[in-house]
Formats: C-alpha cells, structure tokens, sequence
C-alpha cells in the first residue's frame, strides 16, 4: 500500500495585541498536541506542518484575539536552507524588512477592525456628491488629534 503524504503548509502568525503574546499563542499550539513545527519570533510565531491541522490552530489562535492575531502565508517552513540565515552566512533573511514594514501597520488595522466591530451599523454614503462645511472638518480633525 502506498503512503501519501498530507500537503503540508507554512503560515506566519502575526501577533500584534496587548492581550496575547507569542509565547502564549505557542503555548496553545503546544498544547493542542498536533504535529506541527512551532518556531517563536519577533513578530509572533511560524507554524508548519499538515495544512488541516495547521487551518484549525490558525483559526484556535485568532480567536483569542481575532482583531490583532493576523496571518500570512510562507513559502518555505522553518529552518529551510533556502531561507536560513545560517547557511547564507548570516544578514537579514529575504523578505524580512518587507515584512517588518507590514507589521508596523498592523496596530492601526486592528485599531480600526475595534472600531468597525464596536458600531451596530455603518453609515451609508451619501447617494448624491456635496461640499463638505469647513466646521465639520474642523470637528473631524479635532477629533482625530484628541484619541
């Protein structure tokens, strides 16, 4: 009987919450008990491992804080040669200042899900183009400088 082996898939955990931080996310991985490689960062974690399995602990982390635990996808799992530090003699590893400049903004994404998330309902836009009254910009601006 042939084996076939079970896609297997890397994603990036990105975790930028004051509730959850990424020893607590692997704790939970860990935990879980499925057979996935789990590697701490800077910026969160690095899960990979059968694509199933790897989908529901995905799901499992952001649910602990699902408008500031973001995920991406990684093309290569942990350690690979291709991408490891080790192996090409040290220096910042491909993709690394790109992916820093991603998280630097994820605070004011999750900043505005909150506030999407606190609204019952959202406003619909005005059918009919106007000018907009300097003193509801000034209201506008004001308000945005005092948070």
């Amino acid at each position: 009987m042939t084996e076939t082996k079970k896609e297997e898939v890397t994603k990036y955990i990105v975790i930028s919450s004051d509730k959850v931080l990424p020893s607590d996310a692997a704790m939970k991985i860990y935990e879980s008990e499925f057979p996935v490689t789990v590697k701490e960062t800077c910026f969160g974690l690095i899960v990979s491992g059968a694509k199933d399995d790897v989908q529901i602990l995905v799901e499992q982390i952001r649910q602990l804080d699902k408008n500031h635990i973001f995920v991406k996808d990684r093309g290569f799992p942990p350690g690979d040669e291709r991408r490891c530090r080790a192996s090409r003699g040290g220096g910042p590893r491909p993709g690394f200042h790109f992916l820093r400049e991603e998280v630097e903004m994820l605070p004011a994404i999750g900043a505005a899900l909150d506030e999407l998330e606190a609204k019952e309902c959202v406003t619909e836009k005005c059918k009919k183009k106007c000018r907009l009254k300097t003193s509801d910009l000034k209201k506008v601006i004001e308000e945005e400088l005092a948070r």
